[in-house]
């Protein structure tokens, strides 16, 4: 080879290497996002600057909650997959489960919290796919480490990384369980519990070690969240079972220091997040703090969105000088979401949402059931009609598919109302509805606050505060707010709204291709007598009486002479004397 080809290659290779190095310096100094600390009241990264955190748990996913997989009796994990080999076999039964964790959480689930906005995640972990059950261990005292756990969090870290998002640890479920909650911690009362046995506090106490030593230089883990939701009565356990009016919490208090204990020996870095007694709010002789970088996470659930309902959680970040994060809420309307971040927020406390997927509504992803499921659910709530193995295994691994985000449903209405409406009372299209005639669901009405994208009296559920329970939508379906949403059975994916009250109303965005005057056509049914609404847009209202034909008989109601300009028109239908059932409109061009 020529002396001088060898020197261009020479440098075209030592140019190449130096991009090379250039690219994995920017791309290590780019996920680097720094070691979250404390100082103060506040959380920062490694410029000092605060650091909000906005993020999902993973409920459901290594812990199942009975009522998640609409299972209420006899509902925690262990007895649902007891009950599981008994209808089709452990084989069966370990092959749903090990679909269901492979299906529940995977990046595409976390690329897509990081595209709707979330810069964080809190994993709820089952510490037994960690270790084994301090009953289960050939050797007494001994601790047998399991890797499917550590894998599946080395996973989950890994796309945390490749989105620039941090990783919260939540030991959900302890060894021996720690409270008389006992399907939050999967804890089986045959065995001692977390508090009764030395053995389950020193599995405990090496697990969080174990955790430590294996992601302490990982600067995505954002902490270690050390133990979920305490709820235990040390010093009247008859009367105070779940620890709600404990004065000391001595136990709790010790076992907490013990394992921060553990971890500071393999990790100085990351914080530690702890949590009260009675749910995660009872701190009564817990503080002062005992490590310089600790957080205390609360738990708020059904309460109003006020100043008062965390006056006491506010009181105690300034008495003590220590940050604050509600590491647990939701579970309610969209109404109550955006209520409850735009407090938070206000106050400057960051927030994990729970959860991010379940069969239900009101979380960001629904996971949908299917008939043999609805036969398997049904069963173990009522102990009739037991499916076969073979009804058994095809609803179960029907169920664990539809896991996975791109066969679930996807509910945009809760995305948008904890991210944008906080923030802000615009409203944005459900859906993209045109005037030409084609008919437009009325459960696709806009996206936004109560009062601006619709109205409804009975928005969220405020039992805590009240001692009511309140609805939201009645009918658990298809979208989250306050309106009233039904499963039409004569269509397929058909909804319908319903329970509709006097001064109630309803928004939809329509584009129009051209300005002039148009037709509406409702479809309702109405089984009382002298059912109004009134259609306007504009600033021009027509109102109409909606015959008593009954119940369950639609009809069409005509509504002529509405002013339309050309593009975005917002068309409100307002009940002026409600009753009536609103299954859909169209709107029509020329009259």
């Amino acid at each position: 080879m020529a002396p001088m080809l060898k020197t261009t290659l020479f440098k075209q290779s030592a140019k190449g290497l130096l991009m090379l190095l250039f690219v994995l310096i920017f791309s290590i100094q780019s996920n680097a996002q720094g070691f979250l600390k404390t100082k103060g009241t506040t959380i920062v990264n490694q410029n000092g600057k605060n650091v909000l955190l906005r993020g999902m748990g993973l409920g459901g996913w290594m812990l199942q909650e009975g009522y998640m997989l609409h299972i209420n009796e006899d509902s925690r994990q262990y007895r649902i997959r007891e009950r599981l080999e008994v209808l089709m076999g452990a084989a069966k039964t370990k092959e749903f489960y090990d679909a269901w964790l492979l299906n529940g959480t995977r990046k595409i689930d976390v690329d897509s919290m990081r595209r709707w906005g979330f810069n964080s995640i809190r994993l709820p972990m089952h510490y037994n796919l960690y270790t084994l059950p301090v009953e289960k261990e050939p050797v007494a005292g001994k601790n047998t480490w399991i890797n499917k756990g550590f894998e599946m969090t080395d996973k989950l870290l890994a796309w945390c990384k490749a989105n620039h998002m941090y990783l919260i640890l939540d030991m959900h479920a302890t060894p021996g369980g720690q409270g008389n909650d006992m399907n939050i911690s999967d804890r089986n009362p045959d065995n001692p519990s977390l508090w009764n046995s030395e053995a389950n506090k020193q599995k405990m106490i090496a697990l969080w070690r174990k955790l430590a030593e294996r992601y302490k230089n990982e600067p995505n883990i954002a902490g270690y969240d050390i133990i979920n939701e305490p709820n235990w009565g040390f010093d009247d356990p008859e009367k105070d079972k779940n620890g709600l009016n404990e004065k000391t919490n001595a136990p709790l208090r010790k076992l907490m220091v013990d394992i921060t204990t553990a971890i500071r020996e393999a990790d100085k870095k990351h914080i530690i997040i702890i949590e009260g007694n009675g749910w995660g709010n009872n701190y009564n002789g817990i503080l002062p703090a005992w490590d310089n970088n600790m957080v205390l996470s609360f738990h708020k659930y059904w309460n109003y969105n006020d100043e008062a309902s965390i006056k006491n959680i506010l009181s105690t970040r300034n008495q003590y000088n220590i940050p604050v994060w509600l590491g647990e809420t939701g579970e309610n309307s969209n109404v109550w979401l955006t209520e409850a971040i735009r407090l938070l927020e206000k106050n400057n406390i960051g927030w994990a949402l729970w959860p991010l997927k379940k069969m239900g509504n009101n979380n960001p992803i629904e996971i949908p059931s299917n008939p043999n499921y609805d036969a398997v659910a049904n069963y173990m709530n009522t102990g009739k009609q037991q499916p076969d193995a073979a009804t058994t295994y095809a609803g179960t691994m029907e169920l664990a598919k539809h896991a996975k985000l791109e066969n679930a449903i996807i509910h945009h209405d809760v995305i948008d109302a904890i991210l944008r409406q906080p923030f802000t009372t615009a409203t944005k299209p459900f859906k993209n509805n045109i005037a030409n005639g084609s008919s437009i669901n009325a459960v696709d009405y806009d996206m936004g606050r109560n009062g601006f994208a619709y109205f409804d009296t009975d928005t969220a559920d405020y039992h805590i505060s009240t001692g009511k329970y309140g609805k939201g939508n009645a009918g658990g379906v298809y979208r989250n707010d306050g309106v009233d949403i039904s499963k039409d059975s004569t269509r397929a994916n058909g909804y319908y709204i319903d329970n509709i009250e006097e001064g109630e109303w309803l928004q939809y965005t329509v584009k129009a291709k051209t300005a002039g005057k148009y037709a509406v056509k409702l479809t309702v049914a109405s089984g009382v007598d002298n059912a109004e609404l009134t259609v306007g847009v504009n600033g021009v209202e027509h109102t109409v009486v909606i015959p008593n034909k009954g119940a369950n008989t639609r009809q069409i109601i005509p509504v002529d002479g509405l002013p339309l300009k050309t593009g975005i028109n917002k068309v409100r239908v307002f009940a002026k004397k409600g009753g009536y059932v609103f299954y859909s409109l169209q709107i029509i061009a020329g009259k």
